[in-house]
C-alpha cells in the first residue's frame, strides 16, 4: 500500500484483533506466546455471537483459552473457579441477567465487555448489584468495546443480523413511521457506524445525497464524531486506539447513499458465485446451509419419502478456492471445481502408484519412513497427506454448494433471466418479448417473473401505457405473482421522478459464448447442458458510479449537490468548511436501507484497476432479492418524514 493509512490492516483484521484483546482480559494478545492460556468461559448474547462467529472459529477460541461459550440467557451452571468474559449489548434485559449472575456467584471473576457504550445509569445498576452480592472485588474490568457491527469480508461489513427489521428498508420507508421512530432507527445506524470508525481508527470526511435517510445519518454521525473529538481527554480517536491510523496522511471518504437511488440491483438475478449462493441458497454470516436428500433412489412403491440431511459449510478466507472464485462467473467456478478434482485425483493416484511399486499396499504408513532413500518420493507424497485431505474437503464442499446452485439455475433458467435483465438495464435490443418469458410456464418461479418485470418497470424511461400494463398484470397474475411489489414500485417511481431522474445502468452488457453444451469431463458433476456461458463485461452500477465521482473529485450533476461534512472542523456549515481537493485513496460506501453482494462485487471489480486505492462496502442489512421483495410487498408509499 502506498501510504500508512488507517485501513492498512483490513477491517476484518482490526475487529479480530480487538476481539482477541477482549478475550485476553483486554490485554493485547501476543501470537506464539509459549505460556498456557488462562482457561475461561465466554458469555455472549445473540449480537455478540453474530459478531464473533464470522471472525473466530471454535478452534481459535479454544486456543485463546475459551473452554465454553454460552448464551447469556441460557440455563448456566455455576463454575466458581473460572473467570468469565461477557460480550453483550447494554440492554435492560442483559443488565438484569448479569446482575442475577453476580447474585448467584456463578464465576470466579467477571470481565464485562459491552458491544456499544453503556449508559451511566446502567453502570450504576451493575455496581449496586455487585455491592448487594458482595461481589465488588470479583468484577475485574468493565469495558466499552465499540464493536457493534459484523465484518463478513476484509472489505465488507453489515450493521446487524439480530433485530435487523429495526433498520430495514421497510422500517425507513413505511408511510406511517413517526418522527420518534425515525430518530430511533437513525440513532441505531449511527451508533454502529461510530463503532466502525472507532475500530478503523479514522475520522472520515462524509458525503451524502440531500433529502434522504442517508442525509439524516450523515448529520447525526457528524455530530457524534464532532462531540467525541471535542473532548480531547476522552476522545476515542487519539492514542493507542488509533494504531496505524494516527500516522495517516489522508483520511478516508465516507459516501452515504440511500437504497432508493437504485432499486433494480437488489432485484437483479446474478451470475457470480458468492452472489448466486446468497440469492438461491440459505447463506448468512458466511455460512451456507444445504438440504441433501439421502436414501435409495429407486425406493419401492409405498416406501417413506427420502429423509433430507441438513449440512452447513463455512465459506471463510481460509478457503482459498472461495477467496479466488467467489467473484467469478458460475460456469468458470464449475470448471475450476472439476480441475481441482482432477488435480486431487492425480496426486492421490501417484501415492497409490508408488506404494504399489514398492509392494506396500495394505502396509501401515509407519513402515514407509523406515525404507531407504529411494523411497524419498513416497515419503514426501505421504507427508503431504494432511494437505491432500484438506484439499479433498474443500473440493467436496464446493462440489456440493455448486451442484445446489446449478440445480436452481437449470430448474429456473436463471441464466436466461440474468442475460435478459442485463439487456433491459443497459437498453440493449431484446431478442424475446417480456410477455413471452412471463407467460412461459417452464421459465422460473412467480418471484423470478416479478423480479424481471420490476427491473423492466424501473429501468424503462417511458412507463408502459395503461393498456400494456394491464396486459402485463394479467400475465403476472396468471403466473401466480403477487402484485403488491408493483404497486410500491409505481409509487416509488412517481416519487423519484419528482425528486430526480432514475438511476442509469451503463451501456455495456454480457456476451453469450454460446452453450456450454459439452460435459466438462467424463464423470463430471457439472453437466452444464443448456446453460449459457455468459461472459461478464464490467459496468459500473449506480453506487459504484457515485463513489467514483466523489473519490476521484469528478464534477458530475449526479453528485455535485452532495453535502460535505468534516467532523474535525469544530465549527462551520457545508459552504464554509474548507474542502479536500485531492482524490481520495480510501473510501467507505455505506448503503442506508440495505445492500447486496452484486453491489459489493461491482465495487471490488472497479477498485482492481485503481492501484493503491482501497474501498470498504457496508450496509444496514444484507438482503437477497427474496428478502427485499418481501419488504417491498408491505411498503406502499415512499416518504421521508
Amino acid at each position: 500500500m502506498a501510504t500508512a493509512t488507517a485501513s492498512s490492516a483490513s477491517i476484518r483484521e482490526r475487529q479480530t484483533v480487538a476481539l482477541k484483546r477482549m478475550l485476553n482480559f483486554n490485554v493485547p494478545h501476543v501470537k506464539n506466546s509459549t505460556g498456557e492460556p488462562v482457561w475461561k468461559v465466554l458469555i455472549y448474547d445473540r449480537f455478540g455471537q453474530d459478531i464473533i462467529s464470522p471472525l473466530l472459529s471454535v478452534k481459535e477460541l479454544r486456543d485463546m483459552g475459551i473452554t465454553l461459550h454460552l448464551l447469556l440467557h441460557s440455563d448456566r451452571d455455576p463454575i466458581p473457579d473460572v473467570p468469565a468474559v461477557y460480550f453483550v449489548m447494554p440492554t435492560e434485559e442483559n443488565i438484569d441477567r448479569m446482575c442475577q449472575d453476580l447474585r448467584n456467584q456463578l464465576y470466579e471473576s467477571y470481565y464485562l465487555n459491552f458491544i456499544s457504550a453503556i449508559s451511566r445509569s446502567k453502570l450504576e445498576d451493575i455496581a449496586n448489584a455487585a455491592l448487594a452480592a458482595s461481589a465488588v472485588t470479583q468484577v475485574a474490568k468493565v469495558f466499552d468495546q465499540y464493536l457493534n457491527f459484523i465484518t463478513l469480508e476484509d472489505d465488507m461489513f453489515v450493521l446487524c443480523n439480530q433485530n435487523k427489521e429495526l433498520v430495514s428498508y421497510r422500517a425507513i420507508n413505511r408511510p406511517d413511521i413517526t418522527d420518534t421512530e425515525m430518530e430511533t432507527v437513525m440513532d441505531t445506524i449511527v451508533d454502529s457506524l461510530f463503532c466502525f470508525f472507532v475500530t478503523l481508527g479514522a475520522v472520515p470526511i462524509i458525503r451524502c445525497s440531500r433529502g434522504t435517510a442517508a442525509e439524516m445519518v450523515a448529520v447525526k454521525l457528524d455530530k457524534k464524531l464532532r462531540e467525541n473529538l471535542r473532548d480531547a481527554r476522552n476522545s476515542l480517536f487519539t492514542g493507542d486506539t488509533l494504531g496505524a491510523g494516527q500516522f495517516s496522511f489522508q483520511r478516508p471518504l465516507l459516501v452515504l447513499v440511500d437504497r432508493n437511488i437504485d432499486l433494480a440491483t437488489p432485484l437483479h438475478h446474478t451470475w457470480t458465485y458468492q452472489a448466486l449462493v446468497h440469492d438461491v441458497l440459505d447463506f448468512h454470516l458466511n455460512r451456507v446451509n444445504l438440504e441433501e436428500t439421502s436414501g435409495v433412489e429407486n425406493s419401492p412403491a409405498g416406501a417413506r419419502p427420502k429423509r433430507k440431511n441438513k449440512k452447513s459449510y463455512d465459506l471463510t478466507p481460509v478457503d482459498k478456492f472461495w477467496q479466488k472464485h467467489k467473484g467469478s462467473p458460475f460456469p468458470e467456478v464449475a470448471e475450476s471445481v472439476q480441475q481441482e478434482l482432477e488435480s486431487y485425483r492425480a496426486q492421490e493416484d501417484e501415492v497409490k502408484r508408488l506404494k504399489s511399486i514398492m509392494g506396500l499396499e495394505g502396509e501401515d504408513e509407519g513402515a514407509i519412513s523406515m525404507l531407504s532413500d529411494n523411497t524419498a518420493k513416497l515419503t514426501s507424497a505421504v507427508s503431504s497427506l494432511p494437505e491432500l485431505l484438506e484439499k479433498k474437503r474443500l473440493i467436496d464442499l464446493h462440489t456440493n454448494v455448486a451442484t445446489a446452485v446449478l440445480e436452481h439455475i437449470k430448474a429456473r433458467k436463471l441464466d436466461v433471466y440474468f442475460e435478459y435483465e442485463e439487456k433491459i438495464m443497459s437498453k440493449t435490443t431484446l431478442d424475446k418479448s417480456l410477455l413471452d418469458i412471463i407467460s412461459d410456464p417452464d421459465a422460473g418461479t412467480p418471484e423470478d417473473k416479478m423480479r424481471l418485470f420490476l427491473i423492466y418497470y424501473i429501468s424503462t424511461q417511458q412507463a408502459p401505457s395503461e393498456a400494456d400494463l394491464e396486459q402485463y398484470k394479467k400475465a403476472l397474475t396468471d403466473a401466480g405473482c403477487n402484485l403488491n411489489p408493483l404497486q410500491y414500485i409505481k409509487q416509488w417511481k412517481a416519487f423519484t421522478k419528482m425528486a430526480s431522474a432514475p438511476a442509469s445502468y451503463g451501456s455495456t452488457t454480457t456476451k453469450s459464448m454460446g452453450l456450454l453444451s459439452r460435459v466438462m469431463n467424463t464423470g463430471s458433476q457439472f453437466v452444464m447442458e443448456g446453460v449459457k456461458n455468459l461472459v461478464l463485461k464490467q459496468q459500473n452500477l449506480p453506487v459504484t458510479r457515485i463513489l467514483d465521482n466523489l473519490m476521484e473529485m469528478k464534477s458530475n450533476p449526479e453528485t455535485d449537490d452532495y453535502r460535505y461534512f468534516d467532523p474535525k472542523m469544530l465549527r462551520g456549515n457545508d459552504s464554509s468548511v474548507p474542502r479536500n481537493k485531492n482524490p481520495f485513496q480510501e473510501a467507505i460506501v455505506f448503503v442506508v436501507g440495505g445492500g447486496n453482494y452484486i453491489e459489493y462485487q461491482n465495487l471490488v471489480d472497479y477498485i482492481k484497476g485503481k492501484q493503491g486505492k482501497h474501498i470498504l462496502y457496508g450496509c444496514s442489512e444484507l438482503f437477497n432479492a427474496t428478502q427485499f421483495i418481501k419488504q417491498v410487498k408491505y411498503t406502499f408509499v415512499v416518504c421521508f418524514c
